[in-house]
């Protein structure tokens, strides 16, 4: 049987429950839902990439990166994606900003499948991101 393997990669602080950033089982990588905290700094808070839609939007995508690599996955490695928008008015400026990140990262394989709903996020947070991918 394969052994399972949390993933934490030194920018991120400690999960606030009982869960890991990252698992790692076989060729199976599950992210958990990442926001756009700035990477940790010992003995801070976490503190939010900034106020907008696009600076959340693009270090919670340098934070579920992190955690890909950590496992020894990448963006083409990813099959779906899902995005939790806490504003509906986000959804057409989140696929712009999405757009524009993954043709910068130049992909190799096909673009993920996603999902995109619409939750409650902790005061200040604007959107969090999941990714599973399988690795060859």
């Amino acid at each position: 049987m394969t052994e399972k393997t949390a993933l934490t990669p030194a920018t991120h602080t400690a999960p606030p429950a009982k869960f890991s950033h990252g698992v790692r089982k076989g060729n199976i990588l599950q992210v958990a839902g990442q926001v756009g905290f700035l990477p940790a700094v010992e003995g801070q808070a976490p503190t939010p990439a900034g106020p907008t839609l696009r600076e959340q939007t693009l270090q919670t995508f340098a934070n579920v990166k992190a955690i890909l690599e950590e496992g020894g996955a990448s963006w083409d490695d990813v099959m779906m994606m899902r995005v939790y928008l806490t504003d509906v008015d986000h959804f057409a400026e989140m696929n712009e900003i999405y757009n524009a990140y993954f043709e910068e990262q130049g992909l190799k394989a096909p673009a993920s499948a996603r999902t995109t709903v619409y939750v409650g996020l902790p005061k200040g947070l604007l959107i969090e991101i999941d990714a599973l991918a399988v690795l060859d």
